[in-house]
Formats: structure tokens, sequence, C-alpha cells
């Protein structure tokens, strides 16, 4: 099975990197990059955190509305222009408006909550009610305005956040062809990593991970079915959140398969990935999963403290290592840093790993088909309304939808009966008793570890529309087939390329993984701003 790693713009030619003519950035290179750029971390809010941002409206410093107005421009100067990101696929056209009334109601002391004027961005799988489109990407879709927000949109807003626009994604999530292009759609076009322009942004969230890492929003949103937040974000040097099954809901969002798929949020900082997710979770009588009795709402982002890892004991999952030598010492380094952070570091073999790959692949094509089919015929939108019909869609504009590469997983998928099916069934069976109890829940409990620790990506490859993507290794899969948490944290860089380590758990463990994770962050702090190079060379 090819695809598991990334499931999870109108113009089609990516902004053309060589002959810019473009001075230097000021900051050194290790040798081998090109640096032909300037120095785009001049923005006066780069890096700023959520609590930052909050102390400075509430010292009348800053305004929503001037805070949007910086981010727009600052999309306008390095997404649409400069080095050429493409990690916006659609802006918020009501948002100065919205950020007005944010201030007005900041000013009359009636704040809404955590995210109260906080620009964030929505990958384009995500229902909102306003003038922005949801079309995963697809020209199948466009003219496709929802009739109302996603359940997530809604805690969002609740909590005060300012939806600035939608980021662009692998198509349809990155379930569409077994030689596609990671941040590739027919609608948006093909996104650049922010280190190395040249360099992929993994998928399928990714424009929210190049958004958040370049300083375009605050933090972001994304969504994963295997790998599509947790790869993006590892790849571009944020820490991204994949709850466990329930915690969030996926009333309004475009699907891949209900057994999989969550939103996650997508931040720089371990904190700031907590506050988005405290938002995000909550019950939805509209999708019965978030009504599970230990799903209980909590605060993430409360005791956060520097020495969490103090006593505990991790176990570092060596199988999913052995990919790239220098994504191994970084590793190495890690386990170093977490030990000399009071935690114990035990090697352990993660029971049944690799085991359920074919079974996890049927599934998502059985739910793609059922899923999808489910969601359009709920949309007011007339053109599509089958996966059939998307596929004829894609035939009938083949020179927009699928000049690189074509639709086969959606044609795999298209043939599959219902989700009565024996093969479905044993398959579903199968991949979540061999990934969370015979699996992730056994290996914690024979070697009595708190977490489990692998690397969360390789360094990201070249973009290459004709042959597709070049995945080197990772460690999703165990957390997103049985439906449990996963974290990834920024651990180093190979020649500028953001390498992140993961820590999973048991279902639920969100409280606990955020803990760590952010023990670990503030004991190393790799976390830096990207400096746009535009390739590496010998």
């Amino acid at each position: 099975m090819k695809r598991r790693h990334f499931i999870s713009l109108s113009a089609l030619a990516a902004p053309m990197l060589a002959g810019l003519g473009i001075s230097s950035c000021n900051t050194a290179t290790s040798g081998n990059e090109v640096a032909e750029h300037p120095n785009f971390n001049d923005f006066k809010y780069n890096e700023k955190s959520i609590s930052e941002l909050q102390q400075l409206m509430a010292e009348g410093k800053l305004t929503c509305e001037e805070l949007v107005i910086e981010y727009l421009d600052r999309i306008e100067k390095i997404d649409k222009n400069g080095p050429g990101l493409n990690s916006v696929i659609d802006i918020n056209h009501d948002a100065l408006p919205l950020a007005r009334q944010l201030d007005e109601e900041r000013k009359s002391g009636d704040l809404r909550g955590a995210l109260h004027g906080i620009p964030i961005l929505l990958k384009d799988n995500i229902d909102t009610a306003d003038k922005m489109m949801t079309t995963a990407g697809s020209f199948a879709l466009e003219g496709n305005f929802a009739s109302e927000d996603a359940f997530i949109v809604k805690q969002l807003r609740k909590s005060g956040a300012l939806i600035l626009g939608k980021t662009n994604l692998s198509e349809w999530a990155n379930f569409r062809s077994t030689r596609s292009s990671s941040g590739w759609s027919g609608r948006g076009g093909q996104t650049h990593n922010p280190y190395v322009i040249d360099r992929s942004p993994c998928g399928s969230s990714s424009g929210s991970g190049v958004a958040v890492a370049a300083n375009l929003c605050v933090a972001a949103v994304g969504t994963e079915t295997d790998g599509s937040v947790v790869c993006p974000s590892g790849h571009n040097g944020i820490v991204g959140i994949k709850p466990t099954l329930g915690v969030v809901s996926r009333t309004g969002i475009i699907p891949i398969a209900h057994s999989q798929d969550t939103a996650g949020p997508m931040a720089k900082s371990v904190r700031d990935a907590a506050i988005l997710l405290e938002v995000m979770s909550g019950a939805d009588q509209n999708d019965k999963i978030t009504l599970n009795k230990k799903n209980k709402a909590l605060n993430y982002s409360a005791n956060l403290k520097k020495d969490a890892l103090k006593g505990k004991r991790i176990g570092i999952v060596r199988a999913m290592m052995g990919f790239h030598s220098e994504v191994d010492k970084i590793i190495e380094q890690a386990i170093e840093d977490i030990k000399s952070a009071g935690a114990e570091v035990i090697d352990v073999e993660l029971e049944n790993l690799n085991q359920y790959s074919n079974e996890e692949y049927e599934v998502l094509l059985y739910e793609f088909k059922h899923d999808l089919n489910e969601y359009l015929s709920k949309c007011k939108f007339p053109i599509v309304k089958s996966l059939d019909d998307i596929i004829k869609f894609n035939e009938q504009y083949k020179d927009r939808e699928m000049p690189w590469f074509g639709q086969e997983i959606l044609e795999m998928a298209n043939q599959k009966g219902d989700l009565n099916e024996k093969e479905y069934l044993e398959a579903l069976a199968k991949s979540k008793k061999l990934s969370g109890e015979l699996g992730i829940d056994y290996t914690l409990k024979k070697y009595n570890v708190d977490a489990l620790m692998a690397p969360t990506n390789g360094p990201a490859w070249n973009i290459d529309l004709v042959n597709g993507d070049h995945y080197g290794g990772g460690s999703s899969q165990p957390a997103a087939v049985s439906g449990y948490p996963n974290i990834t944290v920024p651990t180093g860089f190979v020649h500028s390329l953001p390498i992140g380590v993961s820590f999973f758990a048991e279902a639920f463990s969100e409280e606990k993984l955020i803990q760590l994770a952010y023990s670990y962050e503030q004991n190393t702090m790799h976390r830096r701003a990207p400096e746009f190079y535009s390739t590496i060379m010998q």
C-alpha cells in the first residue's frame, strides 16, 4: 500500500523560482542552501503566540483589524508573490468587517473566549457558511458554498476566532492517485515548503502547515486520516496534534473515512496547539462518536510544565527509524534530551507494526465512497452528487484536473460495495484490533511506558509533479488506524529541512501527551522560522 502516509490551486503553474534576481537572506546557511530571497522574517508579528497577541490587544496596543491587515499584507507579499508559497487558496472577504466587530466587542468588555480576535486559517475541506467555497481543492466542487458552518468552525467563532481564509491541500486529501504530488490541487496548484521552496510541504494539510510556519496566520486547522496533520507539521517545523477519534467533530468536513478522519490543530508551539484543540473539541449531537463518555472536555493548555518529563517512561520505537541516517542522529539526540529532562527512555517493539496496511487501505476505499456520497447528498451544490459524478467530471476536464496524475484511487473506491460487505467488516475489525488493543495498548502495558516516540518524518523531498512524491519514512499509521492521539514537535533540521518527533499513546491521552510534548519543546526549543531558501545544491 503506497499512499497511507499522506491520506488525510486556479493557477496551475507554481511561481517560477529561478531568475528572480532577489538579494540574499541575512542569515547564515549550512553551506549548500541557495539563499536567493530577502529576509521575510522582518514581519512585525513574526512568531507571536496567541497569548502574546491577546496581551497586546488587552493593552490597547493592537486591534484585530490591524492584525488582520498585517496578515493579509503578508499573504500577498510572500504567498502570492515573493517566494510564492501558494498555501492560501481563498481569503475571507468579510475578514475586516468581522475584525471590526470583534474589536467593538472587546471595547465593550464582551470577550467571546480564548481566541477572541485571533486570525485562523482552515483547510479547504472544512465547511464555512460565508462567501468562501469548500472544495477539497477540486474544480468539481467549485461553487460549493456551505449553508452551515462545520461544528468545529462554530466552536472557533464562538471563542472569537477570526476565520481569515482557507488553505490549499493535496486534492481530495491526497486520496486520488498513487502518483500524486503532496500540496497540489486542481484549484490551487502546488504549495511550496517555506524552508526550501523546491521541497515538498507534505500533505494533505499542506497549506495549513506552510501558512503557520511562514507566519501567514497565528494557527491553522488541518485534517488527518493517516499522516495528514503530523507529516506537514513535521515538514514545516511546527506542532501538530492528531486527536483521538471523537475528541473533535467531523460534521461539515469533506471526508475520506469516518473510522480514521479527524481535524487537528497546527501551530508554532505546543501551548497554542493545545488552546486551539480546547476550542475545537466538544460534544456534537450530529456526530455521535463525540458523545463517548470517555471524551471529557479538558483545559489542555493548563498546567503545562517544563519538568513534566521528569519521572516518565518513554518507549522509543526503533523499528520506525533507520530510513535516514541524519534523522536517526536527530532522534538519538532527542532521546538524550528527554533523558536529561528526567525521563527514562526504553527500547520497545511495537506489537503488530506493519501488519495491517492492506486492511487499512481496504477500509479507506470502502468508506471514502460511502462517506463522500453521503456528504455530497447533503450539499445544495448541483453539479456533482456522487463519487461517480466526480470521476466523470475529472475525465471531462482532465486538462485542468489531471495534467500531472490520474484518479486511480477514486476509481478503485468507486468499485467497492456498501459497508455491509464481509471484506470491509473483516478489514475494519482486524486493522482496529492490531493497531489499538494488540498494538499501542499492548505495547504500553508490556513495557510499562507512558507514551511511545518515533520520528515524524524524513527530510522533505523535491517536488516532482511528473513522478509524484518520494516519501522516505514516518510513524503516523498506528495512531491513525487505531484512532489514538499523536502529537509532533520540532526536533531538529537536516540541511535546513525540519524534522519532527512524534509522541503517541492510548485513546483520550491528549492531556498527557501535550504535557510531555510541551516539556520536550521547552527543554529543546528547536522551532525556528523558515529562511525561504530556493533550493539545496552541492
